[in-house]
């Protein structure tokens, strides 16, 4: 998965968002932050580094099976992960060095005045003087950056200009990167498996008024956690998903679900449900449901199984929290017979 590049945009460095006086410059290839070529690059179930600008995040996904696809956060909160912040990107040289190639690239023609700008806040000490160059060592200037946008990020939401900070001294800025960013931003990372619920009788040989006993697999069946870090500063935050539900959608009204929410919890054990056990016929199963009419006229009818996952950090410092619960759904056709009794 590719790094987002740390760009210097200079529009936005002077405070104006008017995108024709944007000019990008990408850093180079083989700067700190920008893109680790020794990262490994995590796939389906396995372990593995990717680097976003100067973020790293290391993919714990301990569960089985293949990662299917990103928490959906609560809908009953109004909560999101960052979708920018700002964090330490250039010395005073690194900003100096930048500055004059973006000058004297060609395309720079037009741009005299947001470059003017620019160097009126960074050169001549407005509030800024020579880079900060006599600062040296001191700090660091600090820039946006964020996660791709496919992943929920959004670089033109952080829109203020580029600001120096002190070594050791906390940034004023409310997306400046802090563990519980970091938090945030691993939520962002966190993609949980594609868990496929153990019926009895199976998907494809549902009867009308028998009960369909339904389980999660407890191998596949575990936490999840994604580590942020940010090297520079020292900081980082582990946020970790933990299943705590299953939600049974028989796909029609003609069916009643056991129990009566839908929402099967975990048990003592560390389960969801219960498997089918021979002699249970005229019992209701703890998660399950029974299907009322056939589906032979409608087709198979579309179960949705939607698992919560329960999400919680701790960061550097003893810092640390809840955050919210999100959920993932699969579904599964079930076609359903109009026979009365059976042998399982």
């Amino acid at each position: 998965m590719p790094a987002v590049k740390r760009q210097l945009w200079w529009g936005l460095a002077v405070g104006t968002v008017v995108a024709s006086v944007l000019l990008p410059i990408e850093a180079h290839a083989a700067r700190p932050g920008d893109k680790d070529e020794g990262a490994v690059e995590a796939e389906g179930g396995a372990q593995g580094d990717e680097v976003y600008s100067r973020v790293r995040f290391n993919l714990k996904r301990n569960a089985a099976g293949p990662s299917s696809g990103p928490l959906n956060v609560s809908a009953s909160t109004d909560w999101s992960p960052p979708p920018c912040w700002y964090e330490p990107a250039y010395t005073p040289e690194e900003l100096k060095q930048k500055h004059e190639e973006a000058r004297n690239q060609p395309h720079t023609s037009g741009l005299g005045e947001a470059i003017q700008q620019f160097e009126h806040r960074y050169i001549n000490g407005n509030p800024y003087k020579d880079y900060n160059l006599a600062k040296a060592g001191e700090g660091m200037w600090w820039d946006r950056a964020a996660l791709p946008y496919e992943e929920g990020g959004d670089i033109f939401a952080c829109m203020d200009p580029i600001f120096w900070v002190d070594n050791g001294e906390p940034p004023e800025h409310e997306n400046a990167v802090t563990p519980e960013v970091l938090a945030g931003l691993a939520y962002s990372k966190i993609r949980v498996p594609d868990s496929e619920v153990q019926l009895s009788p199976a998907a494809a040989n549902q009867k009308v008024n028998l009960a369909t006993w339904a389980w999660l697999d407890s191998s596949s069946f575990k936490p999840v956690s994604v580590t942020a870090s940010l090297e520079e500063l020292g900081i980082e935050a582990t946020t970790t998903a933990t299943p705590v539900s299953l939600k049974l959608e028989p796909g029609t009204k003609d069916a009643t679900i056991h129990p009566p929410s839908g929402e099967c919890t975990l048990r003592e054990e560390g389960t969801i449900g219960t498997p089918y056990t021979r002699g249970a016929e005229d019992q209701d199963p703890p998660c399950g449901m029974t299907y009322l009419r056939a589906s032979t006229v409608s087709g198979p009818y579309e179960m949705r199984a939607t698992i919560t996952w329960e999400v919680e950090w701790t960061g550097t410092g003893g810092a640390g929290g809840d955050l919210p619960d999100g959920t993932f759904g699969t579904t599964q056709d079930i076609t359903v017979q109009e026979v009365q009794a059976i042998n399982r």
